[in-house]
């Protein structure tokens, strides 16, 4: 009898244990009977010390003369995808096609999926910070390293750079954005965790700033910003935020939801900022001096220059 009571209690230890390490957000931890894990006591290699986001102060980022520009394959390329409530995020599934190379990245990165950050503040709904102004929303698109690249096995055991996610900032708008409207529309039919449905067709050029905004960008090495937190990501922040409209922002936390009863909105699911430590942010750009002009073309020299000397020959 002792014996069976010992194992019923051990039993019902074990049921608590594994319910409160189910990890979530701040926003779920606080809400009244929840039993999950907050950022604060997220496990794995969530407490280490090269985590992500961070904090992106602008005028301590080095210039790095080798982040150029990107080479992105397929993504003009127009289909429909799988979109999921995954009770965290909605996430898109993308093919193995869709890649990216150059960006000073060490070699060939495919694509795995596409998720987004949000709040229905439009200050506080973004991961990474740029000098402390947080956004509306991030987008992070998630690549792997292609498998065979690497030089010897040692070393892709050791770079830290198995995963690259390229992020994006978003921030509200006058207009509606047109490249978002599959993915908006597509919200209203998974509000519930692991429900899923088929997106419109959509490019995800559609989706990023115009080409020659993304030749600046911001790198450093960090982690995931979900358990396990693992630290093998190379990091690029784009310094162009995309824009989309105010309804469109708010439709995330308005139409999806954490739980299947529905109780708690799908809403701040950010993590909170992180030590940048001894770590170095890098940008691809040079930083114009306080007050310096920018460099005007040269017909835009020669033309006044050519008025005055006409009108000094005409007197």
């Amino acid at each position: 009898m002792w014996l069976l009571l010992a194992l019923l209690v051990l039993a019902a230890a074990r049921a608590s244990v594994a319910a409160e390490s189910h990890w979530c957000y701040e926003i779920q931890a606080k809400a009244p009977n929840q039993h999950c894990l907050g950022p604060s006591n997220w496990t794995g290699s969530c407490q280490k010390n090269r985590q992500s986001p961070i904090n992106i102060v602008t005028h301590k980022a080095k210039e790095d003369q080798n982040l150029g520009h990107f080479l992105f394959s397929g993504y003009d390329k127009k289909q429909k995808r799988t979109v999921q409530n995954n009770g965290h995020s909605v996430m898109v599934s993308l093919e193995k096609e869709i890649t990216i190379t150059g960006g000073g990245l060490p070699t060939q990165y495919q694509a795995t999926q596409l998720h987004l950050h949000w709040s229905s503040r439009m200050n506080n709904g973004s991961e990474h910070s740029i000098d402390g102004e947080h956004f509306a929303m991030e987008m992070h698109i998630v690549h792997t390293k292609v498998t065979g690249t690497s030089r010897n096995t040692k070393e892709a055991q050791n770079t830290g750079d198995d995963i690259a996610v390229l992020a994006f900032l978003v921030k509200d708008g006058p207009n509606m954005n047109d490249g978002f409207r599959p993915l908006v529309e597509a919200l209203s039919h998974i509000p519930k965790p692991n429900m899923n449905t088929v997106m419109g067709e959509f490019r995800l050029l559609d989706m990023l700033p115009k080409e020659e905004k993304l030749r600046h960008y911001f790198r450093y090495q960090g982690s995931l910003t979900t358990p396990n937190c693992d630290e093998t990501v190379v990091w690029t922040v784009f310094q162009e935020p995309i824009e989309l409209h105010k309804d469109q922002i708010l439709a995330f936390s308005q139409k999806l939801w954490y739980d299947a009863e529905e109780r708690i909105e799908m809403t701040d699911n950010v993590r909170p900022l992180q030590s940048l430590g001894q770590r170095t942010v890098f940008k691809s750009f040079k930083s114009r001096a306080p007050g310096q002009l920018l460099p005007l073309p040269l017909p835009a020299l020669l033309v006044p220059t050519l008025t005055y000397l006409a009108a000094s020959f005409l007197r």
